[in-house]
């Protein structure tokens, strides 16, 4: 059974939740605190939890992105092993410049959400689109364009970077993992479908290779469906977050 290391930064909150997930996409799932290096390279997988590490200060994710951890996470990625960054390790992933991965610096942030009505933190149901047309390790078990709903929490969640050249870049590789969407599946650049005013409604980056993403909404918040709004059907049935953790699990086989 393929086993994924969940990395505890000093903050985090949402490392128990996301070990659940795993366990019940049928893997194994430990939670590793962030100083705990040793014996990390025996693990398939590594998952970066949400959270507020080191209270996100500076930046969100910054202070987290230079731990030490993060140079082994990079080996590790090198390798071919696969890495989720969830909110908060979104922001990790894009403040270690491991996503987009395409130059060996930081190319874009995570900035403060622009939103209509509401200044900072934002939690609410979205819906987010695989938008991304070649198999990585998180869509193999989603159809092409299928669109999942999934909430956000967060403050600091819109993708953005001074770096002209880079969108075009992220859209010939075909790194735009997921997008926000309508109901309908149409990207429309405008609160309340782009709930944050991230870039053409970015929602979740892969790197070239597709074994590694970063995406803010919370996928282990949607694992079941009595989790999804108007859905509390009885019984236990998986969610549409679960999709992403099994798609893991069958990109590890």
């Amino acid at each position: 059974m393929k086993k994924i290391a969940v990395i505890m930064f000093p903050g985090n909150n949402c490392e128990n939740e996301t070990a659940r997930a795993i366990i019940d996409a049928g893997m194994k799932a430990k939670v590793v605190r962030w100083n705990e290096t040793t014996g990390l390279s025996d693990y398939d997988g590594y998952v970066l939890p949400g959270g507020w590490s080191y209270e996100d200060r500076i930046r969100a994710g910054v202070i987290s992105a230079k731990d030490p951890v993060m140079e082994v996470i990079k080996r590790e990625v090198d390798s071919g092993k696969v890495v989720l960054g969830i909110c908060n390790g979104c922001q990790i992933l894009v403040e270690s410049g491991i996503i987009p991965g395409l130059k060996d610096k930081i190319q874009m942030a995570l900035a403060p959400n622009i939103n209509p009505f509401i200044n900072g933190y934002y939690c609410t149901w979205i819906r987010i689109k695989n938008s991304c047309k070649r198999t990585t390790a998180f869509n193999i078990t989603m159809d092409e364009d299928e669109t999942i709903p999934i909430p956000i929490a967060h403050g600091e969640g819109r993708f953005a970077t001074k770096d002209n050249d880079l969108m075009g870049q992220l859209i010939s590789n075909d790194q735009l993992l997921f997008r926000y969407c309508d109901d309908m599946g149409n990207i429309a650049d405008k609160f309340p479908v782009n709930p944050n005013g991230s870039l053409i409604n970015i929602a979740g980056i892969c790197n070239k290779k597709g074994n590694v993403a970063a995406m803010m909404p919370h996928p282990e918040r949607a694992t079941w469906m009595h989790q999804v709004p108007g859905m509390h059907i009885k019984g236990e049935e998986f969610g549409p977050g679960m999709k992403i953790f099994k798609s893991i699990k069958e990109y590890l086989k």
